[in-house]
């Protein structure tokens, strides 16, 4: 019987490692699928439509939003972002896990949609860590260090609301956390429908003798 794949959508702190993590995860393992935004904004050098984002006009994107054809969508510095229906569902049903790097809001929003979806959240193992990597990556101000902290403030009420926690300490020990925890999750009833209705009907059978 072949198996679906399932929806993977992973948010966390920014410095915490998320990309990386991601990045690594689908070296190491084949099953994975990263998804690919629509966006409005302009194509940059070196970006390839349908690899880096599918690029599409205003009214485009207007029109997959009256379509219901967006999973989640925001708009940003006069620009749309937002995960597309038909491609998640297409690689989840040729049997891939589809991994959707999005911020908290967009992650509860697919989650209320598709309550089969995984939320997982990264996080450094301590506050320190975080200031330290963001420090490390020498592309913020000290300003900007501490507003992403005070977002950080905002994001860790939302925590609760994920299914798993998943800490990024070392990170070969961080992406086999990771996939164990996604290939757990395949065994879930909710995912296992299919396989539940057959034993169903086979015990059904038995019972009456057949």
């Amino acid at each position: 019987m072949k198996k679906n794949g399932i929806l993977v959508v992973i948010s966390g702190f920014s410095g915490a490692g998320k990309g990386t993590l991601v990045r690594k995860l689908m070296e190491k393992y084949d099953n994975y699928s990263l998804s690919v935004s629509m966006t409005t904004r302009d194509k940059r050098d070196g970006e390839e439509d349908g690899v880096h984002y599918f690029f599409v006009d205003h009214r485009k994107f207007e029109q997959t939003i009256i379509q219901d054809g967006l999973l989640e969508y925001a708009s940003y510095c006069g620009n749309y972002y937002g995960t597309p229906k038909e491609y998640v569902e297409k690689q989840i049903a040729e049997g891939k896990d589809v991994i959707l790097e999005i911020e908290v809001q967009g992650a509860l929003q697919i989650k209320k949609k598709f309550p089969n979806t995984v939320l997982l959240f990264v996080t450094p193992p301590s506050a320190d860590e975080l200031i330290n990597r963001l420090k490390g990556r020498n592309t913020e101000s000290e300003e900007e260090i501490y507003r992403r902290v005070g977002r950080a403030i905002e994001e860790a009420e939302w925590i609760p609301k994920y299914d798993f926690l998943v800490i990024n300490d070392d990170l070969d020990e961080c992406v086999d956390s990771l996939h164990n925890i996604i290939t757990t999750a395949h065994n879930a009833p909710g995912r296992q429908q299919d396989l539940i209705d057959k034993i169903k009907k086979e015990l059904e059978v038995i019972s009456k003798g057949e």
